[in-house]
């Protein structure tokens, strides 16, 4: 049987067994965002196909992080006693055969009910995923295995999203989704192969499993979680109106901007990754201070209106800001939360990830209602930076103020 626990060698815990495996973990992640975002790039082919509205198409996306919310925690609690690669491989094959069903979706009620079947397990597999990352390393380099777990979110904004909508474009939407389809299986076949079995110790998914509500540390790391992610959706939600209309770039070089932001973000993840072992409280309040800042700049530029090439070349500065803070956040906040729980980092993740999805959910709605009314005599762009400069700076108050919030590593144990 395999051990859940190795002992890293000698030489350290990046062994190649150990990259091998945090690559099928990335790629899982990969491959669960790209499916979940697919819609965006493909909205209009998707509504022309299905003779529906565009704005039906975008509710794929709400309606996904609504789903997700509410499955994820009864999930956790019934898979609580499986083995951990058993419970990744229950997720890619609903991801398989959900992404099946979407393809040969005659309908847009068809092709919402396959994404349903995605939803429901895909807060379940961000529950477990890092969590097996984490017990390939010793405890010193969670926050780095991680964020390598991460990397596959960065790659699905860079890479995935574009080449869907690039292939929905040239082949149709349901080309690109049998692409996600056949990728997904990939998955599945690797993580079988390559990940260890992780069998739950026994009578490690007792009723104390179930009590995370009484972790103080727990839940007041998701609610700060739960506001922030809020604050980042409601702008980045219409992001590319905001590049568009605040920043001024649009067209090809529109594309360019977005692409900056996934590698400010991936290249954020691998250098914060050690100081969020080490000293995670200061670096995420530096990520939060960072991320204050550039909506703060973004809702100055949007409530001066003007387009010069000093106002262009801040607003570029801050998108690509928010693309390094926004997505070295994730892991961080994740691994953050793990600690507060180490007899069950399982639970803990699961009920900081519906935390995740309930954000998410909150803010894409919010924004949309900000961005088509605004507000009093301000339009939507300046409205929603401002609302998300407020919840972010709400956020990060709340770290400063809460001392004992985040353990740094070296007081657990670590180096």
């Amino acid at each position: 049987m395999t051990v859940d626990n190795p002992s890293p060698p000698p030489s350290g815990p990046w062994t190649p067994r150990v990259i091998l495996a945090l690559t099928v973990l990335s790629a899982a992640a990969f491959i669960y965002v790209t499916a979940e975002i697919m819609p965006v790039g493909a909205l209009p082919v998707i509504a022309e196909d299905l003779g529906v509205s565009e704005a039906t198409v975008g509710t794929l996306l709400a309606g996904y992080a609504l789903v997700a919310a509410v499955a994820t925690v009864p999930l956790v609690r019934w898979t609580a006693r499986w083995p951990r690669r058993t419970t990744l491989l229950f997720t890619l094959i609903c991801l398989a055969v959900s992404q099946l069903i979407s393809a040969l979706a005659p309908t847009f009620a068809v092709l919402a009910l396959g994404r349903v079947l995605c939803a429901i397990t895909h807060g379940l597999m961000w529950s477990v995923i890092a969590p097996i990352g984490v017990r390939l390393v010793p405890p010193t380099h969670a926050g780095r295995a991680t964020a390598a777990v991460y990397v596959g979110t960065g790659l699905a904004l860079v890479v995935g999203s574009p080449l869907t909508a690039l292939m929905s474009q040239l082949w149709g939407w349901r080309m690109a989704v049998a692409a996600i389809t056949a990728a997904a299986i990939a998955v599945l076949a690797a993580a079988r192969l390559i990940l260890p079995l992780m069998a739950m110790p026994t009578g490690a998914a007792g009723p104390r499993r179930t009590r995370h509500h009484h972790n103080r540390r727990l839940m007041t790391i998701s609610l700060l979680t739960l506001i922030g992610v809020t604050g980042h959706f409601i702008s980045y939600t219409f992001i590319v109106a905001i590049i568009r209309d605040v920043v001024g770039v649009r067209g090809a070089n529109l594309a360019w901007l977005m692409a900056a932001y996934g590698i400010a973000g991936l290249t954020a993840m691998g250098l914060l990754a050690r100081s969020g072992d080490r000293r995670p409280r200061a670096a995420i309040i530096m990520g939060l201070g960072g991320l204050t800042l550039v909506f703060v700049v973004l809702a100055g530029l949007a409530f001066g209106g003007r387009h010069t090439g000093v106002t262009m070349l801040l607003g570029i500065v801050a998108i690509a800001t928010w693309g390094a803070t926004a997505t070295a956040m994730s892991p961080m906040l994740q691994s953050a939360a793990m600690r507060t729980s180490p007899q069950d980092p399982d639970g803990a993740s699961g009920l900081w990830v519906a935390a995740f999805q309930v954000g998410i959910m909150a803010g894409s709605l919010l924004g949309g209602l900000l961005f088509s009314y605004g507000l009093f005599s301000w339009g939507g762009e300046a409205v929603m930076l401002t609302a998300s400069a407020l919840l972010i700076a709400s956020a990060l108050a709340g770290v400063v103020a809460g001392k004992q919030l985040l353990v740094d590593v070296d007081v657990v144990g670590g180096k």
